[in-house]
């Protein structure tokens, strides 16, 4: 497979191309069910989207399959230079792409210039570099006479389904490490929000050859599990809640695929007396709130020391009520709304069966807004105990609960009493201290005296019933390509 490796300067579509898929590097209208694409901060249609058919998807995989073989044997460098290409196509577009990303999510446009796209784009060029600086175990004669050696090749056809909450940063986790270690994909965007990855379809076309990266929309019932079941697939890569990540672990089972899972999380945030309050409350504002608390490592369920707990719930709560959102200029926002009514309405009844528990007190917020778009209020809750069910389940909305602890094991233990694993934080300034708890925490990540930084260049990735695999760093690479020992015997022993 000849890749050219000339940077090219790829042009996205227009908007009337939107609802293209990609198929075989064919730009191709969908021909299955048609579904409106809402706008969550109006509740108005921006488009109409028609789902790939089933021939679409049959066709998607097959071309990924014929792809494989070429593509698998490229070079580092030349995956590199595709990657790069990516990265430079989003850095071109970054105006349209975040104008798409705004409306398709509701987030505030100024959120997805500053934070979604340059992200995006970051991801692509890491994997680029990360690619060509693979290390691995010596060869060498392990067994007298014979010569060792091991390889990390690709593992073939990759299905990856998207969430919604962050759709181009969330292809690009998903996308970039796939293919720099040397797979072919079929990509299944959110059916809420395909349209930034469908706006890049057109570049993507033109950077990479043929059926190495297909583009197909539908729901998980049809699309979805079509391609999970598909025996051309070789693994398929999820990121979403836990119901489905189990239908996909019992359809893949079938076929032995491998499976690259991130089903959510419930992150503690453990506040020490000796905490710095201001930065904690400023963190949590940020951190507990950022994208609606649409995000699986939200600072969302906080264990505040007996000590610092009256002032932190004071405190934070004078902070939370000034989160804006909702306002007409856009700028003036700090969160959008939730992604669907039914989103909304999920949050809410799980706030109102909360507010049922006599011992649970409202700080803030706990109500829909009145106006357009499916917004909730940004909202704290006081006095929560560590059996409750918005303490335990994850809401995935703006609300964020306390829990008083008096003794350190005692909010570990709680922190830990969870079938989430995905992140976690620890406000502290006694170093020694937070290092000790980080070290018992039972989380993919742990941040200390801050809460949701990501690098490319470190795993994200959960525990227990939050999944197994790693986004993100060298480790990605690793969960896209498998181990094979090659040895060879000698011949003729010299003298």
């Amino acid at each position: 497979m000849q890749v050219e490796t000339k940077r090219r300067n790829p042009k996205m579509s227009e908007p009337t191309l939107y609802s293209t898929l990609l198929i075989d590097g064919q730009l191709v209208a969908g021909e299955g069910l048609v579904e409106a694409i809402i706008n969550p901060a109006s509740g108005e249609v921006l488009t109409a989207i028609a789902e790939a058919s089933l021939e679409q998807v049959e066709a998607a995989v097959q071309a990924a399959h014929r792809a494989f073989v070429g593509w698998s044997r490229t070079t580092p460098a030349q995956r590199a230079t595709a990657l790069l290409a990516i990265a430079d196509a989003i850095e071109q577009n970054a105006e349209q792409l975040a104008r798409l990303e705004s409306l398709n999510c509701g987030k505030p446009l100024h959120l997805a210039r500053q934070d979604d796209i340059p992200a995006t784009a970051d991801v692509f060029r890491f994997f680029a570099g990360a690619v060509r600086c693979q290390q691995g175990q010596l060869a060498g004669e392990y067994v007298p006479g014979h010569t060792s050696m091991v390889r990390r090749d690709p593992v073939g056809v990759v299905a990856s389904i998207a969430p919604w909450n962050y759709p181009l940063m969330m292809a690009a986790w998903k996308i970039a490490p796939a293919l720099a270690a040397g797979n072919t994909l079929v990509f299944k965007p959110s059916e809420h929000t395909p349209l930034s990855i469908l706006a890049l379809a057109p570049a993507l076309a033109q950077i990479l050859p043929p059926g190495v990266l297909n583009i197909v929309c539908g729901g998980g019932e049809g699309v979805g599990s079509q391609l999970v079941g598909h025996p051309r697939v070789r693994m398929v890569s999820l990121t979403g809640d836990i119901v489905t990540g189990q239908k996909i672990l019992q359809s893949a089972a079938r076929t032995l695929k491998r499976t690259h899972l991130e089903l959510g999380g419930k992150a503690p945030v453990i506040v020490c007396n000796d905490a710095d309050i201001e930065a904690v409350v400023e963190g949590i504002r940020t951190h507990g709130y950022y994208n609606a608390g649409q995000d699986c490592t939200a600072a969302c369920r906080i264990y505040a020391q007996a000590g610092i707990h009256d002032r932190l719930v004071r405190e934070l709560g004078d902070a939370v009520a000034s989160i804006s959102f909702a306002r007409k200029k856009d700028s003036d926002n700090e969160i959008g709304p939730l992604i669907s009514a039914r989103q909304r309405d999920r949050v809410a009844s799980f706030v109102e069966r909360a507010l049922g528990q006599p011992h649970i007190e409202r700080v803030t917020g706990a109500a829909a807004h009145s106006g357009a778009g499916f917004y909730y209020q940004p909202t704290l809750l006081a006095g929560c105990k560590q059996s409750d069910e918005i303490v335990q389940r994850e809401v995935f909305g703006p609300v964020v609960t306390v829990t008083r602890f008096d003794q350190l094991s005692q909010a570990v233990d709680w922190a830990n009493d969870s079938e989430y694993g995905l992140a976690s934080s620890v406000w502290t300034q006694n170093l020694d201290k937070a290092m000790q708890v980080a070290g018992r925490l039972q989380y993919g990540c742990t941040w200390i005296n801050t809460h949701f930084m990501l690098a490319s260049e470190m795993p994200h990735g959960g525990l227990k019933r939050s999944g197994y695999g790693k986004d993100l760093s060298s480790d990605s690479l690793q969960d896209y390509s498998v181990v094979r020992h090659i040895m060879a015997r000698h011949g003729q022993q010299l003298d």
